[in-house]
């Protein structure tokens, strides 16, 4: 990678009183503790579903439940969150996953869990995040100083990483020590299920406690009331603009192709093999999830100490790391030992870790102010709303393809869309710091 003229050092001053502030500091300590509760639940809820009916068609459609009112109400969310007050929603947001989370805690422990049931509560579950999501992007500018925003993203991105790590490494370990067997609805017993429990109830009570620090925190204001505007209207004016931006858009819709071709396999494919791959288990599956969040801090980690590495400019970059992200997830199935998977996954970590770094702040560059919100809610509508359905799909597929196929074919699809992206559209003249418009 070739590096371009370098940035400018920053001042240590606003990093330092950032760690000064107590204000950041309730808000950081209760993020924390939610996002590895989060963690958590991604490490138990796929596990409980294959232990109930072992079926991954079944878990594409918890993982569908939990993304459809998540993917459709998270432009919407945004528009809600501009409206009025990002701490208010962020509040009424961990009060329904605290209760939701705690009930589901609840009914595997005692055995009333049935299927139609778990449906019900990951519906809720996916529809609350889709209010969470964007007012915790929209509440950081109003909890510290201008100057001391960067170093407040930067921080909570790397935590946010670190409990990508330590979440799926402790919460394995919490399911093996508590191994165990519970009545479900039905007469069967759900194996793990006393581990599965106390996961599902330590999420609920991190929502629970970061509620608390949330409501220690004071916002600050940032300027007058924007006049208000219909929601509808708010999230079509977001839409048109950003279509009439052609790189942005090209890169919209490349996103698009990716969410589709990768998420899917990660979230069904991958439980599935540490299921059913002799010598693997929940032990290897929270592994495998802790090296691609370990290799994903170590990506972010490069692209903060080098911002400028590019291959040529940043469109062809992007271009050149998927490639390198689907020569590395065709072999996944074809893994028999727990080190081989978390060798290939924690590659793709830290690729995706750097692009990832590079991307929001080629997003944050090039849109003006008043349209982040929601410009980076459609973002995350991208992934959060297309993923669905990739799990939908894939565990469709899997019904009938064997499992090395699935990464096979993930792998050589993603391929092709780069090697169609860069013969075929603008992907590989996107360039970087686009001044915003």
């Amino acid at each position: 990678m070739n590096a371009s003229s370098s940035a400018s050092a920053g001042a240590p001053a606003p990093r330092a009183a950032l760690f000064r502030d107590r204000n950041f500091a309730w808000m950081v300590s209760g993020g924390f503790l939610s996002m590895l509760g989060d963690q958590f639940t991604l490490v138990a809820l796929p596990w409980l579903v294959l232990k109930i009916s072992g079926d991954p068609l079944v878990l594409g459609t918890v993982i569908a439940m939990m993304g459809i009112p998540r993917a459709a109400f998270l432009l919407i969310g945004g528009a809600v969150v501009d409206r009025y007050s990002p701490k208010r929603v962020m509040m009424i947001t961990k009060v329904v996953n605290t209760v939701l989370l705690g009930a589901l805690a609840l009914l595997v422990w005692t055995g009333g869990l049935s299927l139609p049931l778990l449906y019900a509560l990951s519906l809720g579950i996916g529809l609350a995040t889709a209010f969470s999501i964007p007012s915790g992007t929209a509440m950081l500018p109003q909890v510290v100083a201008p100057a001391q925003l960067a170093a407040a993203n930067g921080l909570l991105l790397g935590l946010r990483q670190l409990t990508m790590f330590l979440g799926p490494l402790l919460a394995a370990l919490l399911i093996l020590l508590s191994a165990d067997a519970a009545p479900v609805a039905g007469g069967d017993r759900i194996a793990d299920a006393r581990g599965l429990a106390l996961a599902f109830g330590f999420d609920a009570f991190s929502f629970a406690l970061s509620a608390w620090t949330l409501s220690k925190v004071q916002m600050r204001p940032v300027g007058p009331a924007a006049p208000p505007q219909a929601v509808l209207a708010a999230v079509a004016e977001g839409l048109r603009s950003f279509w009439r931006d052609v790189e942005l858009r090209t890169c919209l819709l490349y996103w698009s192709a990716v969410a589709l071709l990768i998420h899917g396999p990660i979230q069904i494919a991958l439980p599935v093999l540490a299921d059913t791959v002799p010598g693997l288990g929940a032990s290897a599956f929270g592994t495998l999830l802790a090296s691609h969040g370990a290799g994903t801090l170590i990506g972010m980690a490069i692209a903060g100490a080098k911002p400028h590495w590019r291959l040529g400019n940043f469109g062809l970059t992007l271009l050149a790391v998927d490639a390198l992200v689907g020569l590395l997830f065709m072999p996944m199935g074809g893994i028999n030992a727990t080190w081989q998977g978390a060798l290939l996954l924690g590659s793709i970590g830290v690729l995706g870790g750097f692009m990832q770094v590079a991307v929001f702040t080629w997003i944050q560059r090039r849109v003006a102010p008043a349209m982040l919100g929601r410009a980076m809610s459609l973002f995350m509508f991208i992934f959060l709303g297309i993923a669905p359905l990739s799990s939908a799909v894939t565990g469709w597929l899997m019904r009938g393809v064997a499992l090395p196929y699935v990464f096979l074919f993930s792998g050589a699809s993603l391929l092709i869309i780069v090697v169609l992206a860069l013969l075929g559209s603008r992907m590989r003249q996107v360039r970087d710091f686009v001044p915003a418009t």
